[in-house]
């Protein structure tokens, strides 16, 4: 019998999160569900993977403080390699750029670039050595197109593509893929506060915001075997926006 996949979702116990994690468990993966503040969250999702008869844990650190996740990361990897790492984990903390201070453009960029390294890195070589792996980088639309208030989260989040469409080189002879996500408005606490419904009729074609299973289900494809050939690309899934 192979062994059971492991995945570690970063930010699992938000609204995205949280749906990526229940998809890759109905899929048989055991899902490591990651927190920062809010594990009482995470571990609600994993109560409920549990129930749906899947497997999970949860695991709670900080994605920007580097000693933090080279610990974490380390305590995982004892158990055998990783082998799907979604990076869902980010924060947005808006303001003009012209009146943004040094800790706003500087936290931003930790949480969702900084992360990314500080999570990835330590999983590549135990998931080379399985011959198989899946990275999902999850970014935004505004990396694309830009949004007013946004230059720090779209900085980050671009960042990220760069980085996955190099990762995606260096990995792929490994059949390990690199790709990331970029979702528009979805439905949830962080877009529920940002946009009024009027608003989301006039900046989506779709007329609506999207779910965040509707995200989810493109991120379990790109963990699937299906999606091998699916490699350094960035999807958006944003009801037409970009």
């Amino acid at each position: 019998m192979t062994q059971q996949r492991r995945a570690l979702v970063t930010g699992g116990s938000g609204d995205i999160g949280g749906a990526i994690c229940r998809q890759l468990a109905a899929d048989g993966l055991h899902v490591i569900v990651h927190a920062n503040a809010n594990v009482a969250r995470a571990d609600a999702v994993v109560a409920a993977i549990r129930e749906a008869g899947g497997s999970a844990d949860a695991i709670a650190f900080d994605v920007a403080d580097g000693e933090a996740t080279r610990v974490a990361i380390a305590s995982l990897l004892a158990d055998g390699p990783i082998q799907v790492v979604v990076n869902n984990a980010g924060i947005h903390d808006d303001a003009p750029m012209a009146g943004m201070t040094d800790a706003q453009w500087k936290r931003v960029v930790d949480v969702s670039l900084h992360g990314f390294f500080h999570v990835t890195q330590p999983l590549l070589l135990p998931m080379a050595r399985t011959r198989w792996g899946r990275i999902v980088s999850v970014s935004s639309v505004a990396a694309v197109l830009g949004n007013r208030g946004q230059t720090n989260y779209a900085a980050a989040k671009a960042a990220l593509h760069g980085a996955t469409k190099s990762l995606a080189r260096e990995m792929a002879s490994r059949n390990i893929t690199a790709n990331v996500v970029a979702p528009g408005v979805v439905a949830g606490a962080m877009a529920d506060g940002a946009f009024a419904p009027e608003m989301v009729k006039q900046m989506v074609p779709a007329g609506r915001a999207g779910t965040p299973d509707e995200i989810a289900a493109v991120v379990r494809f790109l963990c699937s075997d299906a999606a091998a050939y699916v490699n350094g690309q960035v999807i958006g899934v944003d009801g037409g926006m970009s």
